[in-house]
């Protein structure tokens, strides 16, 4: 897979679904993505399948247009995995107004949670009750008014709801996947003498 270097934000991955003749803001998917990463470890060529239904189309367009929805995926999965814990849901951004940006996490926040129901309830029994309560708060946003006036504290309302979206996503990979990220083996492993309940 050929990856494009710039990092990819909302704006190109929604112009790629304009390019397929699609209005349909990614938001939703990227909220699918985000799930199915933490899940089931969804594969390139799956995921390309299953945004090309969305699109309904039976491929990408073009190359460019391929390799853009593949590196979404890539760059999704590395910034989950990432010990920075710099992850962000691919959502409007401030060149959008705050309903527009209300209705993109509103979005994500559904296809985060569809995603997540469609889990064998086997796979559920294993999770904490921390991310059981994240998972139960996190339905709540798909309920909000999301028109929003232009204020500084709705902005502020916003960032919070966003932030705890962005926590969701982080705590069912790592649940999902013990040791990743590694945040604090980056400061330790030379020391040898950290306690080994200090490792996550």
């Amino acid at each position: 897979m050929s990856l494009i270097d710039e990092q990819l934000d909302f704006s190109r991955v929604a112009d790629t679904f304009l390019a397929h003749g699609s209005l349909q803001s990614p938001a939703f998917l990227d909220g699918r993505l985000c799930a199915r990463l933490a899940l089931d470890d969804i594969a390139a060529d799956t995921w390309l399948e299953e945004v090309c239904a969305t699109l309904g189309v039976d491929q990408p367009n073009s190359r460019e247009d391929g390799e853009v929805l593949l590196a979404w995926r890539q760059q999704t999965l590395d910034a989950l995995a990432a010990p920075e814990l710099n992850f962000e849901p691919l959502l409007p951004d401030e060149l959008f107004s705050l309903a527009e940006r209300a209705r993109g996490l509103q979005e994500w926040t559904q296809g985060f949670l569809e995603a997540v129901a469609e889990v064998a309830s086997d796979k559920r029994d294993g999770w904490s009750a921390a991310l059981r309560e994240v998972l139960e708060d996190l339905a709540s946003l798909t309920e909000f008014d999301i028109e929003l006036d232009e204020t500084a504290e709705n902005e502020n309302d916003l960032f919070a709801l966003t932030e705890h979206a962005r926590m969701a996503a982080m705590l069912l990979y790592t649940e999902q996947h013990p040791g990743q990220p590694q945040v604090e083996r980056v400061d330790t492993e030379d020391d040898g003498s950290t306690p080994p309940d200090r490792t996550h």
